[in-house]
């Protein structure tokens, strides 16, 4: 909490709350780690005293924050991440400057990055801690309160209650549920060179949560991996993964972890997999309604392959989830094959590849192919083997889901030549290319009507008259979206059917780009105007459209 204790000691001691003698007998007996904080907790000081004596030195005042009142409009002036990454809350604001209580008025590096933060000038205030957190619960509600880490448990870990008051499983703890509370789909733990800081990934963009002394990076890490299970806490000279599962609130939530030493210590990110996205519709996922009807007539075909493309983070794995699930049916079995297996899905049989034992996706799917299915997953084609093997399935009347990585859907075409499948084969085994991004939604509580600019209906092309007949729409910023303006994910499509026009383009070699062209012939969508789409519909802007579309520009 406190920035500079040595410094803030010194302070007290010259200030006649502490005595000299005192703080180095209690340094000796208690080590030099988290002093003010032991002090505090033995009623040595308190947190009143602290702050008088900081704001004395630094020449600013202290409010009483847990008998002031704080316009709630005030929520929307820094998002609730940042408000609890700096302990400080915004209590005033008069058009010239912004007014800040900080917990910690002598932490010059907040107090420097804090204006840029909120990009306006900023007056400090000087507060207590238990003070800043009664005024973020006002402004924010419970969901800026403490966190509960006594909510959350490890599945399967063995251990006396009292393990859980140590202070780095309480701290381990804290990290995941505050994720939790923010929807983050990552969590980022990550070495300095001086300090540990904790970042989360919320609707694509990763956010600064806190930032903690570098010493405690050893104690996190091995508590992560002795969660996991399977991790090796005396390796820290190799990358690992594993897996945690944990209960909150009697939901369960599965988290993937992947270890990589770097320059200043191992790094860990921990992917959240929430289940509840193998339950959303099409609709949900962003396909409207003319789309989800050419979807689903996909999906009920007895054979072929369905490819759905992308980068990483584009959605693929949760669009691939959603389909299974929707054709999940007790007269059909399903396998699997994937790296590793993200989600667990009650009656589907599921293959993880081990390459270090030789079950690699081309020996899976040949295995799998004996077990007679009518559907097939592969997490991925990523060589000639596993594209040969799928596409012989296909043609054997079995129905293959599978993802490649590339820009757009037509690209797959020469994606899968340029691995070495001969291109009649494409054409008669490939039933559909789905290539998708991800862009995050308008908040609905805030979203409002708004103008577009002359380069966005420029890069966007719009037609005049499909904007007469719509509302676009903006984002705002309230305690919902955290003052962002969006809340949550919607994909936008590019569906390439593979019809027998498209065939027979297909097997005369045409290039890339004279397929695309093509293709938008005969009626193909392109992932920026299905994103223009979902800007006259006003779920998304036209600024997210257009970031995750760059490559679609014509």
């Amino acid at each position: 909490m406190y920035s500079n204790e040595d410094y803030l000691i010194e302070l007290l001691v010259e200030a006649g709350h502490l005595d000299a003698g005192y703080v180095q007998e209690f340094k000796a007996a208690m080590g030099d780690e988290h002093t003010i904080q032991l002090m505090l907790d033995r009623g040595d000081v308190n947190e009143t005293v602290i702050a008088q004596v900081s704001a004395a030195n630094a020449g600013a005042e202290v409010l009483d924050l847990q008998n002031t009142f704080i316009d709630a409009s005030l929520a929307g002036r820094i998002s609730l991440a940042d408000a609890k990454r700096f302990h400080a809350v915004p209590v005033g604001d008069d058009g010239s400057y912004l007014a800040m209580a900080v917990a910690d008025i002598l932490d010059f590096e907040s107090l420097d990055s804090i204006p840029h933060i909120v990009g306006r000038e900023v007056t400090f205030y000087a507060a207590t801690p238990t003070g800043i957190t009664h005024a973020l619960t006002q402004l924010y509600g419970e969901e800026a309160g403490a966190v509960d880490s006594s909510a959350l448990t490890v599945v399967g870990e063995a251990g006396a209650d009292g393990d859980s008051e140590a202070p780095v499983i309480k701290m381990v703890s804290g990290i995941l549920v505050d994720a939790f509370k923010m929807r983050a789909s990552d969590i980022h733990i990550e070495p300095l060179e001086t300090s540990l800081r904790i970042r989360n990934r919320v609707d694509g963009k990763l956010i600064d949560c806190a930032n903690h002394p570098k010493k405690l990076l050893p104690a996190v890490i091995a508590r992560l991996k002795v969660m996991s299970g399977s991790m090796s806490i005396a390796e820290k000279r190799l990358p690992q993964d594993g897996r945690i599962q944990v209960r909150m609130g009697g939901k369960e939530v599965d988290l993937r972890v992947s270890s990589v030493p770097s320059n200043h210590g191992e790094s860990i990110v921990m992917r959240i997999l929430d289940k509840s996205a193998l339950n959303l519709g099409l609709g949900q996922l962003g396909f409207f309604s003319d789309d989800q009807e050419t979807f689903k007539e996909l999906i009920g075909l007895p054979d072929g392959i369905i490819l759905v493309t992308g980068p990483t983070g584009s959605g693929k794995t949760t669009t691939l989830y959603a389909c299974l699930n929707q054709i999940n049916k007790p007269d059909k079995k399903i396998i699997t094959v994937e790296d590793p297996v993200e989600y667990e899905m009650a009656g589907i049989n599921q293959v993880m590849v081990r390459a270090d034992i030789g079950m690699t996706f081309a020996a899976a799917l040949r295995s799998m192919l004996r077990q007679a299915p009518n559907i097939i997953m592969v997490g991925e084609i990523r060589d000639k083997e596993t594209a040969e093997i799928a596409i012989q399935a296909s043609l054997t009347g079995h129905l293959v889901f599978s993802t490649l990585h590339t820009n757009d859907a037509p690209s797959a075409v020469a994606r899968l030549a340029d691995i070495g499948i001969k291109r009649f084969l494409v054409a008669s085994a490939v039933r559909a290319i789905i290539a998708q991004r991800l862009v995050r939604k308008l908040c609905d509580k805030c979203k409002a009507p708004a103008t577009l600019t002359e380069k966005e209906l420029r890069m966007l092309s719009i037609d005049p008259a499909l904007m007469a007949e719509s509302t676009i729409m903006g984002p705002v910023g309230c305690e919902n979206c955290r003052g962002g303006g969006y809340r949550g994910r919607i994909g936008i499509f590019e569906m390439f059917v593979i019809d027998d026009e498209v065939r027979h383009l297909i097997n005369q070699n045409l290039s890339t780009p004279q397929l695309r062209r093509r293709a938008r012939e005969f009626g193909m969508r392109t992932l920026r105007e299905d994103g223009i789409r979902k800007v006259l519909a006003g779920a998304t802007s036209a600024e997210e459209v257009i970031g995750v579309t760059m490559s679609d520009a014509e």
